[in-house]
């Protein structure tokens, strides 16, 4: 499987809700970062996922031949209870796939900023 095809996995299976299955598309020391800060490991993940309530809708995907991937998404967060969900969001992510599984994911409030750190640009799109 190519790289930008395990992230496509991967979005899959947040979005089904399919934790086993987003467990084996993760290295077990997969890096998670965002607005709130980073850590590593499956624990993490586990964690991240229980308590997120993320749905990431895939708008545009950017790769070359490298194991870096770079996707535009539309992010929605469950409400927390009581709360009103807020609306969604277009954010991006950068992917760092190693062997088959994913290694990293880091948020990006933007597109231009995950392309930028990643020395991707819109002819990179998949």
């Amino acid at each position: 499987m190519k790289p930008f095809e395990t992230v496509r996995a991967w979005h899959a299976a947040v979005n089904a809700g399919d934790l086993e299955r987003l467990v084996a598309l993760s290295s077990s020391d997969i890096e998670v970062a965002g607005p709130r800060g980073s850590g590593r490991g499956e624990k993490l993940l586990r964690d991240w996922f229980g308590r997120a309530g993320v749905r990431l809708e895939p708008l545009q995907t950017f790769s070359r031949d490298t194991d870096v991937v770079v996707v535009e998404q539309r992010a929605t967060w469950a409400a927390p209870e009581g709360d009103t969900a807020s609306p969604p969001r277009t954010v991006a992510s950068v992917f760092s796939v190693a062997d088959g599984r994913v290694s990293s994911v880091m948020r990006y409030a933007d597109l231009a900023s995950a392309l930028e750190a990643t020395g991707l640009s819109p002819s990179d799109r998949v």
